[in-house]
């Protein structure tokens, strides 16, 4: 039934609004800014807060995240809605969010009614200090502006659902952080990087990482500002490649399953660490980004007497998939779809020992690593495959963490939300995870990892699947070849040892006294 709120439509509610994006270049927040400017077409302005990266200015950036493929639609149905996109110049991880401008800070303070907070590093391996500064601080900055917008009506945080790794399920409500934001701030700030590295175990505690610990911190900061404005805390679990929007499959980076996809797609992942029955909590892009959406428009209409509002964007509660599954997917649409340039025949395996894959990680990760680099400085070539197998095993050493462990978490709130959308709109924003046919997300996953990671055009794939089945003959060959020498060896050996024994019996004194009776006798 439609919702008797105060603002009954999703898109009205959107309509005419000024909205503050941070992160728009990340993946979740330029599928938020595509799908605002293809569903929301009324929006009045999104103001994108961009800073300068790997010597682009945000000026290019900005005309660089436009003429990705995901636009494609917009700029053939209504290439004029670009127009609703301003660029604010200015940086996180500054004070004062570095925006220099001040008419552009005062058109923020008087205009924007909605923010999205998604800018974020993601990297697990980062260091406390710029976990601290980028996330932590971050989210601060944007808070302290945000507290001066005189129409402020939603303010959307994108947290993370493994944040709270020390709870047996993860409910949808605020948690204490183990420290006070503001006293870490001033503690690390006098530190030195080295002492601030060494008692970083210490700080983090029970958590994976840095990432998990900053984000953790910043929801503290999101939960005291509930008692000056309106905000929302948006948990979403591992975000992986689209669902259907804007086209299926589409993914932009290599974390969590789409690199190891990749991994064992190549050949060069044989072994991972993993407790195959134990749920994979992945949500598809598309629909996290539209819960954000749902939930900001929530938020307007009823924003919670005490605290913020806390939403979990998982899928285990309502569409539960394992590990092991999604790996078998994975491994069935590898050898259907292969990428190209394989450098073996992909035939890994998960395994539940620790001891059983770090075995495995020697014998058929590195030493093939070795083998592989000599062959390439013999052939003259630049030895690459050491390097690629450790930054490999340092991503698995981290993702691991996730993969054997049990996770639980709770997401009946996004339901129930939604069902307060009009019927159209729910279909628009959908967020219903019980649409993910796991099995065909995967072979979108991996189609979308060839063709925007690899820049695999789909004319490659007859060679490539030719290139494979070559692999699997050579493989086959070298696999007998290992057996022959394994039976060879043990008989070498087995024949090595009778000899020695036959010898020693023949030499020995006490055998040589024995002899058999006289016929005599």
């Amino acid at each position: 039934m439609p919702t008797t709120d105060k603002y009954p439509s999703l898109t009205g509610f959107y309509e005419g609004r000024s909205l503050f994006v941070t992160g728009a270049t990340g993946f979740m927040g330029k599928i938020l800014v595509e799908k605002l400017l293809r569903s929301c077409p009324d929006v009045g302005c999104i103001y994108l807060l961009m800073r300068p990266k790997r010597g682009q200015q945000p000026k290019t950036r900005l005309d660089s995240l436009l003429n990705n493929p995901i636009f494609d639609q917009i700029r053939k149905e209504n290439p004029g809605v670009f127009e609703k996109l301003r660029l604010v110049c200015g940086d996180v991880s500054e004070d004062g969010l570095g925006i220099e401008d001040q008419e552009v800070r005062q058109e923020l303070l008087e205009k924007v009614s909605v923010v999205f907070h998604c800018a974020a590093c993601v990297r697990f391996d980062m260091t406390l200090r710029y976990a601290l500064t980028f996330n932590t601080k971050g989210t601060k900055r944007v808070l302290d502006l945000c507290s001066k917008m005189t129409k402020l009506e939603s303010f959307v945080y994108v947290s993370t659902s493994y944040c709270h790794c020390d709870r047996d399920v993860l409910g949808e409500e605020p948690y204490d952080a183990p420290f006070e934001p503001e006293q870490l701030f001033e503690c690390v700030d006098w530190l030195q990087d080295d002492m601030v590295q060494l008692i970083t175990p210490k700080l983090i505690g029970n958590l994976p990482n840095t990432y998990a610990f900053s984000k953790c911190l910043s929801e503290k900061l999101v939960t005291d500002a509930s008692k000056i404005m309106p905000v929302a805390i948006a948990r979403p679990s591992i975000v992986t490649a689209a669902f259907s929007e804007p086209i299926p499959g589409y993914v932009d980076n290599l974390n969590g399953p789409t690199g190891l996809l990749l991994g064992a797609g190549k050949g060069v992942l044989r072994s991972m660490h993993c407790k195959p029955a134990y749920k994979a909590d992945l949500i598809p892009v598309d629909l996290a980004c539209n819960g954000l959406i749902v939930i900001a428009w929530h938020l307007a209409n009823c924003r919670p007497s005490e605290g913020p509002l806390v939403v979990n964007l998982t899928t285990t509660e309502r569409n539960p998939v394992s590990w092991g599954e999604i790996i078998e997917y994975g491994r069935k649409f590898i050898y259907m779809y292969p990428f190209s340039g394989v450098v073996w025949w992909p035939d890994g395996s998960i395994k539940n020992s620790k001891l059983a894959h770090e075995f495995c990680v020697i014998f058929f990760h590195i030493i093939p690593a070795y083998l592989i680099d000599c062959l390439a400085v013999l052939f003259r070539h630049k030895p690459f495959m050491v390097n690629i197998q450790k930054r490999l095993q340092g991503g698995l050493d981290l993702l691991q963490y996730y993969t054997t462990k049990e996770w639980n978490f709770t997401n009946r709130r996004i339901v129930e939300i939604c069902d307060k959308l009009e019927p159209s709109e729910r279909e628009c924003f959908t967020t219903d995870v019980k649409r993910v046919q796991w099995d065909t997300y995967v072979r979108d996953m991996l189609l979308g990892t060839r063709r925007f990671i690899l820049k695999d055009d789909i004319s490659s794939l007859p060679k490539a699947k030719r290139h494979m089945n070559r692999l699997y003959w050579l493989d086959r060959a070298f696999r007998i070849f290992v057996y022959f020498m394994i039976f060879w060896m043990i008989y070498s050996s087995f024949s090595t040892t009778s000899h020695i024994l036959s010898s020693v019996f023949k030499s020995s004194p006490m055998l040589s006294e024995v002899e058999e009776p006289s016929s005599d006798s």
